[in-house]
């Protein structure tokens, strides 16, 4: 377990979670810009819960995600979280949803063993979470919502917008930052149908 401070607020990392970073920190500043406190929030993919931990500056987030280690970590954090894929038995509507995918892509033999994997590994595109996840929120998001997510540019920048406008959003660049080999892009995308 690892002690972070993030904006001058302590939070905690435990192994098999990824360790929150630059992509991490460009999605939460880019979730506080976006939230306003009477918004209903969820995060899909909270890992250790620094975004959801993040907004709670503004309002309470209800977070999601698919490994018990980042469920843990986020209830150390704080963050109410549900252990589930996606948004699986989710009930209800938000006005914001707040998507960290795992959005790199990965061939069979860049696959690491355990949880962590699921944090990285978005199948050989990098879309493989994005698509699933397209093809479903509608059912809790509803016209005028909004999602904000992050990908990176080896997921193809171009691609994963045509996505969002073929399901029905408006999109526009929220946020980027270049990192090392790549640009990470947080979408603010709005559903218009």
């Amino acid at each position: 377990m690892a002690i972070r401070v993030y904006r001058g607020r302590e939070f905690e990392v435990v192994d098999e979670v990824y360790d929150p970073a630059e992509d991490s920190f460009l999605l939460a500043e880019a979730a506080l810009s976006e939230i306003r406190p009477a918004d209903r929030v969820l995060e899909v993919g909270t890992g250790s819960g620094i975004i959801s931990f993040t907004v709670s500056e503004k309002t309470v987030a209800i977070a999601t995600d698919i490994s018990p280690h980042a469920c843990k970590n986020a209830r150390i954090n704080g963050v109410e979280v549900v252990r589930t894929d996606l948004f699986d038995g989710i009930c209800g509507q938000f006005d914001v949803v707040i998507f960290n995918p795992p959005y790199l892509p990965t061939a069979d033999d860049e696959k690491i063993r355990g949880w962590l994997n699921r944090a990285f590994d978005g199948g050989p595109d990098g879309r493989a979470v994005i698509k699933r996840f397209l093809a479903g929120i509608k059912r809790i998001l509803p016209v005028g919502g909004r999602v904000l997510t992050i990908f990176s540019t080896l997921t193809d920048a171009e691609a994963v917008c045509e996505l969002y406008r073929q399901h029905g959003f408006s999109i526009e660049i929220a946020a980027q930052e270049k990192v090392p080999f790549e640009t990470i892009i947080v979408l603010r995308c709005v559903r218009v149908q």
